[in-house]
């Protein structure tokens, strides 16, 4: 494999060489999910190819580009939302009961500006959190919660001074990485014996199962499956108690410090993921057609969600140049532009100027939520359609 400072040729979780070639290639690409450039930085900006790898030697489904740079940063535009503040209720209540962890220490590595932190405290647990990006971190500690500014760099990282931890927190933070086992391993340092910890990540299974294309991201190096997964934490010396799919697209396992042992490894299923080509030509066509229906009726179009998805979704079909704007409730994303496409990020506020006769939601997960608001604000006669899973759908 030609190799060169933007690419790597070795496996995220257990280090053999990657196959000579890829699986497939995914050409216009968003290039970040999170560096929205601005109005002065959209000259040069472009989508990239993005080549697509399964390790024969572990599973492991992954790009081999190099991280984005702000990986050790936690930027959650979705944080605040209803949907995910009673998904974060749910998974700490199964935890902290079913493992009796009232009154422990429990530590979020990457808490971002403290999120979900806060919803932790609502529980009899102390809650403490790690975080790279300073600002967040001064952001959280403004809210009174006990965040520190660091990141679990190296296997003897002290992560803060309140460890060892009885549990850890960890949610879509881990398909980021560059050296996940390096992350896992100062985790494991930090924490005390038979510590317990909640790991989330996007699900391979999901993206499979619906011909996903739209969910692939520069920022996600590594697209794990629970067998994946699974392995990358019993390498690193912990056991997994719990396997569960949350929110329909993620991963969820609970898993207990344990002692090392050896690891035997598994001799991984081949994942046929020629599909997300087909998906792709299949959703493409669709927007085509979607696209040729507005303009018979002369209507006009904005998407909602400046998102990973709905930034792909823009870049590698004809939304980019259908829509007129794309809506997003984050105030850092907006008067920026979709990475690619170069779709302007506007306020809610602004459809009432800018009217359109149709939205379409391009945030798996926040979907129902997004719709409530849509009608509520924008009144009855708008037309709402969605991403649902694999094909576009009028709601």
């Amino acid at each position: 494999m030609e190799q060169d400072k933007h690419t790597r040729d070795t496996c995220l979780l257990c280090g053999q060489r990657l196959p000579g070639k890829a699986l497939l290639e995914f050409e216009g690409m968003p290039a970040s999910a999170q560096n929205i450039p601005a109005a002065n930085e959209l000259e040069g900006e472009e989508g990239m190819a993005l080549k697509l790898y399964q390790c024969e030697s572990c599973g492991l489904v992954q790009f081999d580009c190099q991280p984005v740079d702000y990986y050790r940063d936690v930027i959650r535009a979705g944080g605040y939302t209803t949907t995910m503040a009673e998904l974060r209720r749910s998974q700490y209540r199964h935890l902290i009961e079913t493992y009796h962890l009232e009154g422990k220490k429990i530590i979020e590595a990457g808490c971002g500006q403290g999120e979900f932190l806060t919803v932790l405290t609502e529980f009899p647990v102390r809650a403490y959190g790690i975080e790279h990006k300073k600002e967040l971190v001064k952001m959280a500690r403004e809210k009174g919660l006990e965040v520190i500014w660091g990141f679990p760099e190296t296997p003897g990282t002290i992560l803060g001074d309140q460890g060892p931890y009885d549990g850890f927190l960890s949610f879509n933070f881990l398909e980021h990485q560059p050296e996940p086992g390096v992350m896992l391993d100062c985790i494991y340092h930090n924490l005390a014996e038979d510590g317990i910890g909640l790991i989330t990540v996007p699900s391979l299974e999901y993206i499979l199962k619906y011909d996903g294309y739209y969910e692939l991201i520069r920022d996600h190096i590594a697209y794990y499956s629970f067998q994946t997964l699974k392995a990358l934490m019993e390498r690193r010396g912990f056991e997994v108690l719990e396997e569960a799919v949350v929110n329909r697209d993620t991963c969820s396992v609970i898993v207990r410090k344990r002692n090392r042992r050896v690891y035997e490894n598994i001799i991984p299923e081949k994942i046929d993921i020629s599909s997300l080509a087909s998906g792709r030509e299949q959703i493409k066509k669709e927007m085509e057609d979607f696209s040729d229906s507005m303009k018979a009726g002369k209507e006009t179009l904005a998407m909602w969600g400046a998102s990973h998805q709905g930034f792909t979704l823009a870049a590698t079909t004809c939304l980019g140049k259908t829509a007129e704007y794309m809506i997003d409730s984050a105030p850092f994303k907006q008067g920026r532009y979709a990475p690619a496409s170069h779709l302007p990020i506007v306020s809610p506020d602004y459809f009432q100027k800018h009217p359109v006769n149709r939205i379409l939601i391009a945030a798996p997960g926040y979907t129902r939520e997004i719709a409530g608001v849509i009608r509520k604000q924008f009144g009855e006669n708008v037309g709402i359609w969605t991403m649902q899973s694999d094909h576009l759908e009028q709601l």
